[in-house]
């Protein structure tokens, strides 16, 4: 039989636990993290178990991500964004070099 002492204690260790573990990404890093599982070098399930996140989130940060992307391209936000930042961003891709023609 548990007693209301053990029954506080086992509740306030797994507070501190989900404490612990529920981590907050930067919009940096979710931004990473999906262009990563665009790229389709790895599976969702195995980048999901990489960053500790569950698949819903990953699928949920993807949908906001193109949301934003197709905003931004039909002119819905409120300012345009100027050459130096698309190039800022354009570098930190990192996205595979494409080849057009014979080598």
């Amino acid at each position: 039989m548990e007693t209301n002492s053990n029954k506080k204690s086992a509740e306030s260790l797994i507070k501190d636990i989900k404490r612990k573990t529920n981590r907050s990404y930067s919009s940096e890093e979710k931004i990473r993290i999906v262009i990563e599982g665009m790229q389709g070098e790895e599976s969702i399930a195995a980048i999901c178990r990489k960053y500790g996140i569950n698949d819903s989130l990953y699928y949920k940060w993807s949908k906001d991500f193109m949301e934003a992307g197709k905003k931004r391209l039909s002119g819905d936000t409120e300012r345009n964004a100027n050459t130096e930042e698309v190039n800022s961003h354009i570098i930190h891709l990192h996205l595979p070099e494409i080849h057009f023609g014979c080598r």
